[in-house]
């Protein structure tokens, strides 16, 4: 029963995924109504991460902020439809975007160097990555998700722009493809739980924070980089710069990234993914998202 109901949501999905970009953009924030009046628990969270997160704001900028990232959740349902539904050919004709920093990876990649490419959840990361793939080859760690009928489209969506998929508890697999030259993408700013993970502050607040990229980082002697995105005038912004880390330590190469991961955030704050609950681990699941 619940795998039909599912079934009639991707329909649902794809359906809507067909209409025009021009006509996406006018429905979204109707969707976004719906998020703010019917999606109470997600936007509760939301509200927590940025209430702790932008403590240094007055409260009409807090709420502002708060307001802004609702609207822009209206798109999300259509970015990651376009991600993982559309051609190549139609993506380009529709989808403005901008990719800086390419020529560097691809010389990293001529060379024949592993490139480890750190990005954060935006809200638009699906079709960050679809963009990405476009233009040169990636392979991606994912979470597989709950339901393996989701996880199935998940897959088979994502694929559409990377070359393979790794699931985040099984690091030797993209460990080779680091070993042998290729680009993964890879994102730490979510919280796992404890186990395999550290204390590192993040905007000023603990979080645990996963250390394996250290312990990975070390074992393939990849680069790393950092992918940011952002969306100026309806155009999709994708910048990708090496990034120096402290690897002392576990703890001082997820401090450095995490500085990296929250300046990018600060820069385009609404465009963030403020509905996962960063600080469970650390400052509670029910006490501070209560």
């Amino acid at each position: 029963m619940k795998n039909i109901f599912l079934s009639l949501l991707v329909f649902f999905w794809r359906a809507i995924a067909l209409l025009p970009r021009s006509l996406q953009l006018k429905i979204s924030p109707v969707i976004s109504k719906f998020i703010s009046i019917f999606l109470k628990k997600r936007n509760h969270i939301s509200k927590k991460n940025i209430d702790a997160c932008f403590y240094d704001l007055d409260d009409i900028k807090r709420s502002s902020l708060i307001k802004s990232n609702i609207n822009n959740s209206g798109l999300v349902m259509f970015d990651t439809a376009i991600s993982w539904f559309w051609s190549d050919a139609r993506i380009n004709k529709e989808i403005k975007y901008k990719i800086r920093g390419l020529k560097q990876l691809k010389n990293e990649q001529n060379k024949g160097n592993g490139v480890l490419l750190f990005f954060k959840h935006s809200l638009h990361l699906e079709l960050d990555a679809r963009i990405l793939g476009m233009n040169v080859d990636i392979y991606g760690v994912e979470r597989t998700h709950n339901s393996k009928f989701f996880d199935a489209i998940q897959s088979k969506g994502r694929l559409k722009g990377v070359k393979g998929l790794c699931d985040k508890n099984k690091p030797l697999k993209f460990i080779k493809w680091l070993l042998s030259g290729k680009t993964v993408l890879y994102a730490t700013d979510q919280d796992y739980g404890m186990n395999g993970s550290e204390v590192v502050n993040f905007f000023n607040l603990p979080a645990a924070t996963i250390s394996a990229p250290h312990k990975i980082i070390r074992k393939t002697n990849c680069q790393t980089y950092f992918l940011n995105s952002f969306i100026e005038n309806d155009e999709y912004i994708i910048e990708i710069e090496k990034i120096e880390l402290n690897m002392n330590s576990d703890n001082e190469m997820s401090s450095d990234l995490n500085k990296i991961i929250e300046n990018s955030i600060r820069k385009h704050p609404s465009e963030y993914l403020w509905q996962h609950r960063r600080f469970k681990s650390t400052l509670g699941k029910e006490e501070f998202y209560k």
